[in-house]
């Protein structure tokens, strides 16, 4: 990366290395831009221009330096400009064209393995909206160090334990069928689980009867857990049929349910290292600046933090990662500040622990996307609108697809809409559901990128006689502006790693495009005369299919070779 070994290679001439380099707000101004000369001039008491003139000298007669920029400025009050050197954009076009297809991917995290924890989906309850920022940044983000080249553990750690099963249980063994519970397996439980907190409020004595229930699911009674797997094949079954539509998958999928049988283990491990305390006949994880961890409530039960105490032990003992990522909405802050905090206590935070947080999903009208009776909205229900609306755009823009056509590239434009409407914007924003944007064929959107790719695939398809370019022949302003857009590429991977955010992916891509769609619009690239110049266009071309190719499927949104 141009970035990184040009950081490197000043890094060594002046032994600082707490400089950044930044991109200036005018591409007139320079490439790259450091504030070397403020921090040298704060340590050595003097003007940074004046020692910005002496770094210029410096770095203006640097050879490794000189073979990649074309000059090196000084600007007021001592920013030191970089300006990439034509020559070297046309020279590094030729290797990026030979690797198009894995352009982009590195060894930086080669030997090092992160677990990414996304989707976190809970039994007798069906995906819905809360579940999707989640899965979608999760997954972006797993996609973004496994192109890196980390080994990946995506996990998706399940809602299966906990007296809301106990209470699911009481509610089939009063009111629930069996065979009603086959034909709609995901509504008869969340019917029954909804029906047992309306009578609730007429016979609170039901509350113990869930927590028997509970209880006797805890001490392996045959009839509970029977019931209990049932409700979880059901669920799986649901969920999987989701994330195929979304094209996610994982490497592991465990429920709470999997440490049961090591709670005693865990809790005795806490008071081992003499940090559990009682109170009120419960026990707490006292924490600095933070609220108590309730590990075990006074009836005995553990909580969710206690699970994930166990949890964090076997990815650590297992897999020994250098990170784990959970991904996992705003709301939940407190507990990961507990659970990093306890990790700290207990010696578990060898691995790097982030909590990836998000935002809400909001309607249009800028409130919390809801039913009309106020109840969470299924994914099933978003993915369908979402890719019924593609269906009918893909429709409007080509008539001549068949039904069949239509329906393949409706899913797939429709998806991708989904996706990146998430992607390109912070995770800690809250996302709005602009139906006629996220479906825009020019605007920011999927679409847009998608039909970019088609646009620039069409023009190296009716070409038959294409030869392999001389791109040194690219001189324009526009082919230098692209060639470096496609040379940030792998920078802009690395960031989304560096802020475990996807926006600055989806940016450049988007930036990417709008290069490439003015470039198209403004040259007449296939009916040149100049067969040597046309064949050096296409071949950069053919690179930016390629980068928007690879960057889309980091995003998981794929591409088509006809809209």
């Amino acid at each position: 990366m141009l970035k990184d070994s040009l950081k490197e290679r000043i890094a060594s001439k002046f032994k600082e290395d707490n400089f950044d380099i930044l991109t200036p707000p005018d591409e007139k101004l320079g490439d790259y831009s450091i504030n070397l000369a403020f921090i040298l001039a704060k340590k050595n008491k003097t003007a940074p221009m004046k020692l910005g003139e002496e770094i210029v000298k410096t770095l203006s007669t640097d050879k490794e330096i000189s073979k990649r920029f074309s000059s090196v400025t000084l600007v007021a009050p001592g920013f030191i400009n970089f300006f990439i050197k034509k020559e070297f954009l046309q020279e590094e076009l030729k290797g990026i064209y030979k690797d198009r297809d894995s352009y982009g991917r590195s060894k930086i995290g080669r030997g090092e393995t992160v677990i990414v924890e996304y989707c976190g989906t809970n039994i007798a309850k069906p995906m819905h909206v809360g579940h999707l920022r989640s899965t979608i940044i999760g997954d972006g983000l797993a996609n973004v160090y496994k192109t890196l080249g980390y080994n990946v553990i995506r996990w998706n750690y399940i809602g299966d334990w906990g007296t809301q099963f106990g209470k699911l249980i009481a509610a089939y063994k009063i009111w629930g069928d069996k065979d009603i519970l086959k034909k709609d397996p995901m509504g008869t439980m969340l019917d029954l689980y909804v029906k047992f907190h309306q009578e609730l409020k007429l016979s609170p004595e039901l509350e113990s009867k869930g927590q028997e229930e509970f209880r006797k699911l805890e001490n392996g009674d045959p009839e509970n857990r029977k019931l209990w797997e049932m409700f979880r094949d059901y669920s799986m079954a649901d969920t999987d049929k989701m994330l195929e539509i979304l094209g996610v998958s994982f490497d592991v999928v465990k429920g709470e349910s999997a440490y049961e049988k090591v709670l005693s283990k865990t809790i005795n491990s806490i008071e081992n290292a003499g940090i559990l305390k009682e109170s009120e006949g419960a026990q707490i994880i006292e924490l600095e600046n933070l609220p108590p961890a309730l590990i075990r409530k006074s009836d005995g039960a553990t909580l969710y933090i206690t699970r994930d105490i166990a949890s964090l032990r076997d990815r650590i003992k297992s897999y020994k990662p250098s990170k784990i990522l959970y991904v996992v909405a705003n709301q939940q802050t407190l507990h990961f500040e507990q659970l990093f905090a306890v990790a700290k206590l207990l010696g578990l935070d060898q691995s790097e622990l982030i909590h990836v947080k998000f935002g809400m999903v909001l309607g249009e009208d800028g409130k919390k996307l809801a039913t009309r009776e106020g109840k969470i909205i299924e994914l099933q229900e978003l993915s369908d609108k979402i890719i019924d609306l593609a269906k009918e755009r893909v429709k409007e823009k080509n008539s001549s697809l068949g039904d069949k056509e239509i329906s393949v590239i409706g899913k797939t434009v429709g998806i991708g809409a989904l996706k990146y409407n998430d992607l390109k914007q912070h995770p800690y924003s809250d996302i709005v559901f602009n139906w006629d944007a996220m479906l825009d064929f020019s605007g920011n959107s999927a679409a847009y990128l998608q039909y970019t790719y088609v646009r620039l695939l069409n023009i190296l398809m009716k070409v038959k006689d294409k030869k392999k370019g001389d791109s040194s022949l690219l001189n324009s302003l526009e082919e230098e502006r692209i060639m470096k857009r496609i040379l940030l590429f792998p920078e802009s991977i690395k960031k989304c790693a560096d802020l475990n955010s996807l926006n600055s992916l989806a940016l450049y891509l988007y930036e990417l495009a709008n290069d490439a769609n003015r470039f198209y619009e403004s040259t007449r690239i296939i009916e040149d005369k100049d067969i040597n110049l046309r064949n050096a266009r296409l071949m950069m071309i053919d690179t930016v299919c390629g980068v928007l190719k690879n960057g889309l499927k980091i995003l998981g949104i794929n591409v088509l070779n006809r809209i």
